[in-house]
């Protein structure tokens, strides 16, 4: 496209992403969009045909790993290289920032697209929605609070292989009250955050050390969210997650890829309960 111009996101462009979000029936809100901003803010990009724009794509550096995603093209610039230009400039600034591995989770349309720029498959994750019951209080978890904020951090570090503290830092500064832990003689054994979309409420990130504290942190997640459409993302394998969303009444949506450009990371899917959805794994 002759006309196409990439440019860097900034906080005036969020009516485009909200736009784009709801013309493809995406779950994001605008806090959603501010924190993408925040976390990276040189690192989010709109492209422009004749002057208006018209796609997005998104990325979050965590060290040596950085995730894509957010990749939007309006319906009147599809089919026209605008997606793949968005994502070949994302990929660029990373390869600039030096990290070493890019991942992302892929519908089954893009998959080949990213492939094609070096992705690789990882495992499956499931998109479960509903509305969840209101008999699943538990009392086995407590509220968070500051304190717990690095033992969260390095357990995350621990199940995803990325250190993530400025997401979690992020979301437990926007969501306080909306995020729970597990302790162990004082020490972080597992946590989750929700926070609310644009069409359901998303559950996730859900880390757990064992199955009885992710069982119990999943389980206080779906009772505050009780009589409200909520959604969550589990990868595929995990057994006991997907058993619990079911049973809870949560029904298949779609499923993502989760993808790797780079050195694999060493992540333990047993103790990922729900991902923080598409955007940062």
């Amino acid at each position: 496209m002759s006309d196409l111009r990439l440019r860097p996101m900034t906080l005036a462009d969020l009516p485009l992403g909200l736009s784009l979000c709801r013309e493809a029936g995406w779950n994001q809100t605008e806090a959603d969009w501010r924190r993408f901003l925040a976390l990276e803010p040189t690192g989010c990009f709109v492209a422009e045909a004749a002057g208006e724009p018209g796609g997005t794509v998104t990325t979050c550096v965590f060290g040596s790993v950085a995730w894509i995603a957010m990749v939007l093209v309006a319906e009147r610039l599809r089919g026209q290289g605008v997606g793949t230009a968005l994502l070949r400039h994302a990929l660029a600034y990373l390869d600039a920032r030096g990290v070493a591995t890019v991942r992302l989770d892929a519908t089954s349309l893009g998959q080949p697209l990213y492939e094609r720029l070096g992705f690789l498959p990882e495992y499956r994750v499931t998109r479960w929605g509903g509305v969840p019951p209101v008999d699943q209080a538990t009392t086995e978890v407590l509220p968070y609070g500051t304190e717990h904020l690095p033992g969260m951090t390095a357990l995350d570090r621990e199940a995803t292989g990325t250190d993530r503290g400025k997401l979690l830092a992020r979301l437990t500064e926007e969501l306080p009250a909306a995020t729970w832990c597990t302790l162990d003689q004082g020490e972080v054994t597992g946590y989750v955050v929700t926070r609310p979309g644009a069409n359901a409420a998303q559950i996730g990130p859900c880390v757990a050390r064992n199955e009885a504290e992710g069982r119990a942190l999943l389980n206080q997640a779906l009772a505050a969210r009780a009589g409200e459409p909520v959604i969550v993302d589990v990868p595929a394998d995990h057994a006991a997650a997907t058993a619990l969303v079911q049973a809870a009444g949560l029904t298949p949506q779609r499923d993502f890829v989760r993808m790797y450009r780079g050195e694999p990371v060493s992540d333990h899917v047993e103790m990922m309960w729900a991902s923080s959805g598409p955007e940062m794994g």
